[in-house]
């Protein structure tokens, strides 16, 4: 999972993505793998003192530049988030410099005319392709192409037809507008708990953040005074938390656990994955000489409180090839290859 942080200088980007990566990663560098915080592990952790615990991980990259207000994020920036998965724009809501709902969209603007520019360019390739043989034209293509340029006409993001931007024929293209983004709207600390944000869209929410005050909050490393802060400002998650919870729900994603006394370990899969993908996420092997699925669902195991006690109470489950994958579940694969 790869999210590009992207947005005008000035808007924060750098104290966002020190707070998501840490002091130590953002002097570094501009990337960072960061782990997927997840509290499920830490009960299996306990019960099977693991020789490591290993948590999915996200890559951030901090963008630099993209420009000052009023000019645009620049064609080199839209070129570098163009291969990543997730978007994370930065607006500027702190300085009083300028409007942030003008930030907005002007972010999304430049999407939308990037992706034209791609469609236009196209269309102009296919025209001339079909003038000398209409055989080496794909109809679907075309078909799709003329939707998305209706759309992006019209000044909506690909993104708000799942199904158009998901098509296989436009996967090449890797439209800028067809990709979930998440937009932080980095306020000022007085501001941080009543600053209101717009609305969620179909593959586009939003989040009030305060960068500087979050990227402080993240270098403090004793639990009970990080808790403390926490409790004193109103807060009950960190940014970390609440960026990758946006994150997952946008991308369709949920988590499902492995563990046992080498490894306990959380995975990310999309939702609706059936057992089998959910293997192959582990590794090909596993998907593809798939038998069956041992499954106990996390709310079992809290009940049961260790693996031998569900299965005398019968709660783990052997499920099959159309097992679909539920959040939390802890999963153990059989297969043959």
């Amino acid at each position: 999972m790869k999210t590009a942080i992207f947005g005008f200088s000035g808007s924060g980007k750098t104290d966002l993505f020190a707070a998501l990566a840490g002091e130590k990663a953002a002097q570094a560098g501009n990337r960072a793998m960061v782990k997927v915080p997840e509290p499920r592990l830490e009960p299996l952790a306990a019960l099977f003192s693991p020789k490591k615990i290993t948590y999915s991980e996200i890559e951030y990259l901090d963008i630099p530049g993209g420009g000052g207000k009023g000019q645009g994020l620049g064609e080199r920036v839209l070129n570098e988030i163009r291969p990543y998965d997730c978007l994370l724009g930065v607006l500027d809501a702190f300085s009083g410099l300028s409007d942030p709902k003008q930030q907005w969209r002007a972010c999304e603007a430049d999407l939308l005319i990037a992706d034209l520019a791609v469609v236009e360019k196209r269309q102009e390739r296919l025209a001339s392709d079909k003038k000398k043989n209409k055989d080496l034209v794909n109809p679907k293509e075309e078909e799709l192409l003329e939707r998305c340029r209706a759309m992006l006409e019209a000044e909506t993001p690909l993104r708000a037809d799942p199904e158009l931007a998901g098509d296989p024929v436009l996967r090449g293209f890797r439209f800028l507008s067809a990709k979930s983004v998440l937009y932080a709207w980095n306020c000022t600390e007085s501001d941080f708990g009543s600053f209101e944000v717009p609305a969620d869209e179909t593959g586009q929410t939003h989040l009030a953040v305060s960068a500087k005050l979050e990227r402080e909050l993240a270098q403090i490393t004793d639990p009970a005074e990080r808790e403390m802060f926490f409790t004193d400002l109103g807060i009950s998650e960190s940014v970390l938390d609440r960026v990758i919870a946006r994150t997952y729900k946008l991308l369709g994603l949920i988590s499902f656990l492995t563990a046992g006394p080498d490894e306990v370990r959380s995975w990310a899969v999309r939702a609706g994955a059936k057992a089998p993908e959910a293997a192959g996420v582990i590794h090909s092997d596993f998907q593809k000489g798939f038998i069956r699925a041992e499954v106990l669902g996390w709310a079992d195991f809290l009940a049961a409180g260790d693996f031998k006690k569900a299965k005398e109470l019968g709660l783990t489950r052997l499920e099959g090839k159309e097992y679909v994958v539920a959040d939390g579940d802890i999963i153990e694969f059989r297969f043959n290859v």
